[in-house]
């Protein structure tokens, strides 16, 4: 699904830029928090009622809306697996960053009529409802990507871009889903490394590829289905909608690893709205040919964790993709030496704006190519209107702080 490749020879250089032009939009900074607990609520969708402009929380719970004032638009509302829809106010003059609370959605069991369910029949409808659930027509999307590369705790790359993907209808196969790089920026070298490069090959492609609904290969084809067992887990809340939990776990051993994890069907329209699912590592010889591309001899390449997660939303009666985020961790061992060195490798991309009138495909010479690395494709430095009205997702804090000493030294020297 994901393709490293490990190379030699570090680079340098760095930039980053967050300075905003804000006099055609509305900033709202916040950080999402339970009601009850008072815990962070990550990877909370964020939207505007009645527009297609969004973003997603981070690990950190923290966000940034930005809604153009043209829009007139008076409040946005915030989404999450298990919590109810709650709306706020967009205000005229926020002041610094705000706490949004939201409350936990509890299912009154007494008011269900609960039914024997076979999961697996559960995920055949939901396969064979795609054509109803998803869009028939084409869709330009504007996203905002990031990837990140870290050796141990320290960061080694950090690459954005805010990105325009052309998404073909759902009955199309996602080959002729397409994306083009609108805006980028990259760090590198935010701690010196070893010897040893990683790199992220295919960029926001690989976000398209793990949108599984489109790309149902990767576990949600009617041949696919005889490879897992499903266990029916609970019943939650999304976006207001009863969905079913369905577990998933590989039953056959294949030349290829299969994947665990959960699957969310909404309950009257059986549509697939989120998955959460790792690889199976258990034959990590297995494992480690479905990342990597290119590597040095001599180096043993141990994929230690994964973890994938595609979320999407409902507008209008049809569902689009809305958030993928990607996780890989591994560890790297030349022969003869005592001591591993392990890496995470994180790519995430929202969707944060939609158009479905007048699109046109843009020509293949304009995409960014599968086997393209964005690190080395981006040039483009210190812009202080880098990202104007774009949405994209705030950094995790561990992310600003490298930034930030970096950028400290920078002015320094």
């Amino acid at each position: 699904m994901t393709a490293l490749s490990l190379i030699a020879i570090l680079t340098l250089g760095f930039g980053y830029s967050f300075a905003q032009n804000n006099t055609t939009y509305l900033t709202i900074n916040g950080v999402i928090k339970d009601s009850k607990t008072k815990q962070k609520v990550i990877f909370a969708s964020i939207s505007v009622p009645g527009t297609n402009i969004g973003t997603v929380s981070n690990s950190d719970g923290e966000f940034t809306l930005k809604v153009q004032k043209s829009l007139n638009a008076n409040e946005f509302e915030i989404s999450h697996l298990g919590y109810i829809n709650k709306k706020f106010a967009i205000a005229d003059n926020p002041s610094g960053e705000q706490t949004f609370y939201v409350d936990p959605y509890s299912v009154e069991l007494q008011e269900l009529v609960v039914k024997p369910v076979d999961p697996r029949s559960i995920v055949l409808r939901a396969i064979g409802s795609i054509g109803d659930n998803y869009s028939a027509n084409p869709n330009m999307l504007t996203g905002f990507y990031r990837e990140t590369i870290k050796q141990r705790r320290d960061y080694l790359s950090i690459s954005e871009a805010i990105i325009d993907i052309y998404k073909s209808p759902y009955t199309n196969s996602f080959d002729a889903d397409r994306v083009r790089i609108f805006k980028g920026r990259k760090g590198s070298n935010v701690k010196k490394a070893d010897t040893l490069t990683v790199k992220l090959i295919g960029g926001p492609n690989i976000s398209l590829m793990l949108d599984i609904v489109k790309n149902p290969d990767v576990l949600l084809s009617r041949e696919n289905i005889d490879y897992y067992s499903y266990e029916m887990l609970n019943i939650v809340n999304i976006d207001g909608k009863l969905n079913y939990e369905i577990g998933f776990t590989p039953v056959m051993d294949l030349s290829f690893p299969l994947y665990y994890g959960k699957l969310y069907i909404e309950k009257e329209t059986m549509a697939l709205t989120m998955a959460q699912f790792s690889l199976d590592l258990k034959d990590e010889a297995k494992a480690a040919s479905t990342f990597v591309k290119k590597k040095p001899l001599g180096l043993k390449f141990e994929p230690t964790s994964t973890s994938y997660l595609v979320t999407y939303k409902e507008q209008d009666g049809k569902y689009y993709i809305n958030y993928v985020r990607n996780e890989v961790k591994f560890t790297c061992n030349w022969k003869k030496r005592i001591f591993k060195t392990s890496y995470t490798v994180m790519s995430e991309m929202a969707v944060t704006e939609r158009k479905t009138e007048n699109i046109e495909k843009f020509a293949a010479k304009e995409s960014f190519k599968q086997y393209s690395v964005l690190a080395d494709k981006v040039n483009e430095y210190f812009d202080e209107n880098y990202w104007g009205e774009y949405n994209t997702i705030v950094p995790d804090e561990s992310i600003q702080s490298a930034i930030n000493k970096f950028n400290k030294r920078l002015k320094k020297q």
